[in-house]
């Protein structure tokens, strides 16, 4: 073809049959695509079926039962209530039951059995509306004599025995103090770059510290100051349904922490709520041990006297363990027992397993005084012991039922009592 021959001469004629071939190739290789792509859309639609259609009916599910707009309390509550009350299948009633227990604690009647023809009844009063729902114990006493004023759940009381936990702590503390190891400022060191003293061990329940302590000490040394102070022994006079308690013959093993565990955990004792208030009563009135009694009858409230068990020298080394049980109350683990407007509360908490019978432990030993009588009139001995097997209780839960005691005490006047029979005991503890 010649160059010179125009576009048009030679184009013109075949662009509607390139068109044309164009487009039926165009066509050929649709009709190739369509189908395959037709028949896997359909195999992946068949797959998916099910879940598509399980999709539905939960969208469909859920707006049938989709709540009004309200708090996440309030549909928590709704979900809850459905779950908990509308089945009265064998399963779901079973579940019922343990959604309840789970989350409102039971009703115990503590005072079933309970002897208290005798007790003081302010004081008792207070212990069992402190105690609530809680399963526990109330020892209530006069430091200056040994008279028990209440005991609420005497059952438990009188018991074999529990762990102490920490509140063997005041009586490492004594030993460590009366052999010289320590003074109220010995600073030992608990964590890399961290030391602390007795008072702050006390306050916090230290148990690295105490821990120490009983190494330093030795198991002899700790074994003569828990009998000194009444462990292992009665703590009454003619009170037969008392336990004496356990002490043992050795320290722990090694593999379960040694004599340290034992100083810091109180492992592998076993001590009632009587042996720890008698135990507080020395620290109160500054050492002297007294049998506690608990009046039956007319005669015995009539001819009652005090029963010194044995003296304890503990000399100024009481103004540095009251120092640290101070502690505990104002800024440490047994703070929620504070009392403000009332007299001033020393305590000491423990919180553990016992390891022997088993469930969770909460313990709060403590004793009231006057700010302005601090040695010489302690007014009352409060223990407090908490137990249960499902959820935990602790040192601070049992802290929190002492400061409702002594809050309620306090509104009823009962510090304020005259109590000449105290000043006289106190005087003579001088």
């Amino acid at each position: 073809m010649s160059k010179n021959v125009p576009k048009s001469k030679w184009f013109y004629p075949y662009a509607a049959l390139w068109r044309g071939t164009i487009a039926l190739l165009s066509l050929i290789i649709l009709a190739g695509i369509l189908p395959a792509a037709a028949r896997q859309s359909n195999t992946a639609a068949a797959q998916s079926k099910p879940a598509a259609t399980a999709k539905a009916k939960r969208k469909t599910t859920a707006a049938k039962h989709k709540p009004k707009r309200t708090s996440h309390a309030v549909r928590h509550h709704a979900v809850a209530h459905r779950r908990v009350a509308s089945h009265r299948t064998a399963r779901r009633t079973t579940r019922r039951r343990y959604a309840r227990h789970r989350y409102y604690m039971p009703r115990y009647d503590v005072t079933a059995g309970d002897f208290t023809k005798f007790d003081d009844p302010v004081v008792r009063q207070a212990a069992i509306a402190a105690l609530g729902r809680y399963y526990g114990s109330v020892v209530a006493l006069d430091p200056n004599d040994g008279r028990i004023l209440s005991i609420v759940n005497q059952k438990l009381a009188f018991s074999s025995g529990f762990e102490p936990c920490s509140t063997i702590k005041p009586v490492i503390a004594l030993a460590a103090l009366r052999q010289g190891l320590i003074n109220r400022n010995t600073m030992i060191r608990v964590g890399r770059r961290y030391s602390i003293n007795l008072t702050e061990a006390l306050a916090h329940s230290n148990n690295a510290y105490f821990a120490e302590l009983g190494r330093r000490l030795g198991f002899q040394t700790v074994e003569r100051y828990a009998h000194l102070l009444g462990l292992g022994e009665r703590a009454g006079w003619d009170l037969p349904e008392e336990h004496p308690g356990t002490f043992p013959s050795g320290p722990p093993p090694s593999s379960r922490g040694g004599v340290g565990k034992m100083t810091s955990f109180g492992e592998g004792i076993q001590i009632t709520p009587l042996q720890l208030a008698a135990m507080m009563s020395t620290f109160a009135n500054g050492g002297s041990l007294y049998y506690l009694q608990y009046p039956r009858t007319e005669e015995q409230v009539k001819d009652f006297a005090p029963r010194l068990k044995r003296r304890i020298e503990i000399g100024p080394y009481a103004d540095d363990i009251r120092e640290g049980m101070l502690g505990a109350v104002e800024f440490g683990t047994a703070r929620e027992s504070y009392t403000p407007d009332g007299e001033l509360v020393y305590a000491k908490t423990g919180t553990c397993t016992d390891v022997t019978r088993g469930g969770h432990l909460g313990w709060f030993v403590s004793y009231a005084s006057s700010d302005d009588s601090l040695k010489h009139h302690p007014k009352l001995v409060l223990v407090v012991l908490l137990r249960r097997y499902g959820p935990r209780v602790s040192g601070p839960h049992a802290a929190e039922i002492g400061g409702r005691i002594y809050r309620s005490l306090y509104m009823k006047n009962f510090f304020s009592a005259d109590n000449s029979s105290a000043d006289t005991s106190s005087a003579d503890n001088q």
